[in-house]
């Protein structure tokens, strides 16, 4: 075996902890990358955030105060003494204005009449508290509140109900016996109160107990309530079996049905939370002199800097901790805010050209939207198709028509039959469009949507067409048929 020295050249990929940092700051939404940004401000003593006028407000801040200091410095050595002298307190700071029969306050006092938000539980058990009940009553009603969920129904069987009273009055030592009965008299005393329904265990039951504390002169009360001995007819919508089965003609149907969708179907629906989600545009489309304008929205853009104080007390020949702790810190503040720049020009650069492809969508709508995938962009703005899909994810853009995320304008493509290529989403826009300028009571089916398709030179199937229906959450025909 022979030993020997050489010089060997090769190329490896490796990911260093700048760029490790620049994809992951890529993929963060604007929610992360500013929680992201706060970790970096409180870690790194050199990185600190740009407050636009703060120096200008502590200029004029700093120049009133030395000019009150120079008045009342000049108002003091003066030879004489003005009838007013400078105090350094008002008597309208500590002591507030008292209404009298003499004078009237400033401004009108009003009550603060802001209402919170209740639980649907909350609301029941103050009722209950009303109530003349029973101490077991009471209980039974207690755990029949416990076990509604957040619709309003009582999900738990009259069974176990019965079984957690009958060991909760064990635990309190009360030697009283509980039968389903009982259960079962004060879940129909509370389906009564409001919200009328409540505690029911299905549709129907909540239905049924709406209609039955309508007034007895509400019209066609009774015909709805035949209606509901056959709910699951009524819920297949097989409108000539409910004609034969209940004896109604169509026009008492119609208004049965028609009264019928006056009721709550989910009695707790009104307590629901109604926290709204937001989600901030991270790039702004807008049109200027008939051209679109893509821009990072201002509102989220980060704006860092180094602090000039720590940085000037870092020192080249000094070896100590204490300056390599310095020189370390400044580097990472740097590489941080580089990989921040470079997040938003790559994002601002797929933006632009994601706009420039789909100036018909901005312009006439979804009908109007072009086939585009991930490789047109990446071959565009010579990127990759891993960092324009990392790009892309959890970030929106804000146009005239409404806040879209950056992946819903990439979508599949459908030959037509001109040999060009429409978009899965505009084919989506079109059986929608379809769908409501349609007859109710001749719907159109999947096959003749594909025929229609046809017509306007988009070549799609049958199962397609059910696909992309579907995928909108629209019925078939036959559930979409209304007879009356």
């Amino acid at each position: 075996m022979k030993l020997s020295v050489g010089l060997k050249l090769s190329n490896s990929l490796s990911l260093t902890p700048q760029l490790q940092q620049a994809i992951r700051l890529l993929q963060l939404s604007s929610l992360e990358l500013e929680q992201e940004i706060q970790i970096q401000l409180e870690s790194n003593p050199l990185l600190e955030k740009v407050e636009e006028l703060s120096s200008t407000a502590e200029h004029l801040v700093t120049a009133d105060s030395e000019q009150d200091k120079a008045d009342l410095t000049n108002q003091l050595n003066a030879d004489y003494l003005p009838d007013d002298l400078p105090v350094d307190t008002d008597w309208n700071d500590i002591y507030t204005h008292q209404s009298t029969s003499m004078a009237t306050s400033d401004f009108e006092e009003r009550e603060d009449n802001r209402q919170v938000s209740s639980s649907l539980k909350e609301h029941m058990l103050g009722q209950i508290n009303l109530l003349h009940f029973s101490q077991v009553d009471k209980l039974i009603a207690y755990c029949i509140v416990d076990a509604l969920d957040e619709k309003g129904f009582l999900d738990a069987e009259v069974a176990e109900i019965t079984a957690s009273v009958q060991y909760l009055l064990a635990e309190i030592e009360l030697d009283n016996d509980v039968e389903d009965d009982e259960v079962i008299a004060v879940l129909k005393y509370l389906q009564r109160l409001e919200p009328v329904g409540v505690g029911s265990r299905n549709l129907a039951e909540c239905l049924q107990v709406q209609l039955e504390s309508l007034p007895n002169t509400t019209a066609y009360k009774n015909e709805a309530l035949k209606l509901l001995a056959f709910y699951p007819l009524l819920v297949a919508n097989d409108l000539n079996k409910l004609m034969k089965q209940t004896g109604l003609n169509a026009e008492q149907l119609k208004v049965a049905i028609g009264l019928m969708k006056t009721l709550k179907p989910y009695p707790g629906s009104e307590f629901a939370s109604s926290d709204a989600e937001y989600q901030i545009p991270d790039v702004v489309v807008m049109k200027k002199a008939d051209h679109w304008q893509v821009q990072l929205n201002p509102d989220i853009v980060p704006k860092l800097r180094i602090n000039s104080f720590y940085s000037g007390m870092i020192r080249r020949a000094d070896q100590s901790a204490d300056n390599q702790y310095l020189r370390n810190q400044m580097l990472d503040a740097k590489n941080f805010i580089k990989s921040i720049d470079e997040r938003h020009k790559t994002l601002l650069k797929v933006a632009s050209c994601i706009v420039t492809h789909q100036k018909a969508f901005l312009e006439q709508g979804p009908e109007a939207m072009r086939p585009l995938v991930l490789r047109d962009v990446a071959e565009e703005v010579e990127l990759h198709e891993s960092t324009v899909s990392r790009v892309t994810t959890n970030k929106y853009i804000l146009t005239p028509r409404g806040l879209f995320e950056l992946k819903y304008f990439f979508s599949s493509h459908v030959g037509t039959t001109s040999g060009g290529e429409c978009s899965s989403t505009a084919i989506r826009a079109m059986i929608k469009k379809l769908i409501a300028a349609e007859n109710p009571r001749k719907p159109l089916s999947d096959n003749t949507i594909a025929n229609l398709l046809k017509d306007e030179g988009i070549d799609v199937a049958r199962r397609t067409v059910a696909k992309y229906r579907e995928s909108l959450h629209i019925p078939s025909s036959s559930d979409r048929k209304v007879l009356i």
